[in-house]
């Protein structure tokens, strides 16, 4: 499996690359997008649909036993073991609205666990990479979770979506807030992941995550040193679910904030 995961890592770095130039070029024209609602504060263009057949054709042509679950299209089984998860363009909000903060996400799931993840931030050209047993990477650099003393030292990630009450968000603020925290947000889960990677945030928390979104971010959080919570990718696949990753000396912290806060855990 290993030379299996090495190629498919290579791989996937450059088609992330390739995408993350797609979806730049129609960055810098959004005045031609072509813009729909999904839902509340959830919108798709044309970019992040021509991005993902991209991406499809791409994994298709390379690795033709290898299944697919992506934002936009349905999914494709696998014949290999191997499916990748994919979002073409995770901060599409952000993406419309011409603010720099959205990202290419590709991971690779194999026997129940994810192996790969890549997020790609083409406005910065940073490249967050990494596998099982590999490390973590941002372009040539290994990357290392904040050294942080707990959770009143560092900025917090906090996501929310419209598949979750804003009581359950407003919670756990006012949980972070007494604890003499602060809370960050972009709009980008994948991306304030791969910031907790980084350890340019001390940690990230959201009551539910589609699996495209989080997969990646959490096997780099990992390798980058920090804490995940363990969690089946193939049930992560079908329904997504509670997500919280963090430096080691925060994440207990945030598991009690969530539970007091009634995050559901899958």
């Amino acid at each position: 499996m290993s030379a299996d995961i090495d190629t498919r890592l290579s791989f996937a770095k450059s088609l992330a690359l390739e995408a993350g130039d797609k979806a730049l070029a129609y960055f810098r024209e959004i005045g031609s997008l072509v813009i729909e609602s999904k839902g509340v504060q959830d919108m798709v263009s044309n970019a992040d649909r021509d991005v993902e057949t991209f991406v499809r054709q791409r994994i298709a042509e390379t690795f033709p036993g290898d299944g697919i679950v992506g934002e936009e299209y349905e999914n494709v089984a696998s014949s290999s073991g191997y499916t990748w998860v994919i979002d073409p363009i995770d901060g599409t909000a952000n993406f419309v609205r011409g603010i720099p903060a959205w990202t290419v996400v590709l991971a690779c799931v194999h026997d129940d666990r994810n192996r790969i993840g890549v997020i790609y931030d083409p406005c910065n050209n940073d490249l967050f990479w990494g596998a099982v047993g590999r490390g973590a990477h941002l372009n040539d650099d290994v990357m290392s979770v904040a050294g942080t003393n707990g959770i009143n030292d560092g900025s917090l990630g906090v996501g929310m979506n419209n598949r979750t009450t804003g009581e359950l968000i407003v919670r756990f603020i006012d949980h972070l807030i007494q604890r003499g925290g602060i809370f960050y947000r972009n709009a980008s889960g994948a991306l304030m992941l791969a910031y907790v990677a980084s350890g340019r945030l001390i940690g990230y928390a959201e009551p539910h995550m589609n699996a495209w979104d989080c997969l990646a971010g959490q096997l780099l959080i990992s390798e980058a040193g920090g804490v995940i919570e363990t969690q089946s990718a193939d049930r992560m696949l079908e329904a997504g679910g509670r997500v919280i990753a963090s430096a080691p000396p925060v994440f207990d912290t945030l598991v009690e904030m969530a539970e007091a806060s009634t995050w559901q855990k899958n």
